[in-house]
């Protein structure tokens, strides 16, 4: 079956992925949607094509269970958007090293994760923290980095 339906704009993505938050806040408190936007626009700034933007917005909807895997499936998007968006999506108990393998192996998706890396990892982001909860998260972006193959920050 040849699909029919307009693809979404970018436009249309990003006012149903703020929709899907709603509510939600990160772990500063602050809106949702404000780290879906910096993501998208980290992808944009870093060259992505409006499939990876698409993702940027939709990157945590399946794995914060704002969007369902079957939406994502009937969704008007392209199969390189859904894939990075399932590949950006953590499973329970999924070791770093399995998720980054997946994540390295779709076309696309790593440059959506070094974006999404960089917005959780920003001083201002992390300063708002208590410490534990500063040096946990940055110990793990840093290993997610590395299994990446980013390297650090501004290399």
């Amino acid at each position: 079956m040849t699909e029919t339906r307009s693809p979404l704009t970018l436009a249309e993505v990003e006012t149903l992925a703020c929709a899907a938050h709603a509510g939600q806040t990160d772990k500063a408190g602050r809106p949702y949607a404000g780290h879906l936007r910096a993501v998208a626009e980290g992808v944009r700034a870093r060259g992505g094509d409006e499939a990876q933007i698409a993702a940027g917005w939709l990157h945590d909807a399946v794995e914060d269970d704002a969007l369902s895997e079957e939406w994502l499936a009937g969704a008007a998007l392209s199969r390189r958007t859904k894939d990075i968006v399932l590949a950006l999506t953590k499973r329970a108990g999924e070791e770093p090293e399995a998720y980054a393998r997946r994540i390295l192996a779709t076309p696309g998706a790593p440059l959506v994760k070094e974006a999404d890396l960089a917005h959780n990892a920003d001083p201002d982001r992390l300063a708002v923290l208590d410490e534990a909860t500063r040096r946990r998260l940055t110990e793990k972006y840093t290993r997610m980095r590395a299994l990446l193959g980013l390297g650090t920050p501004g290399e």
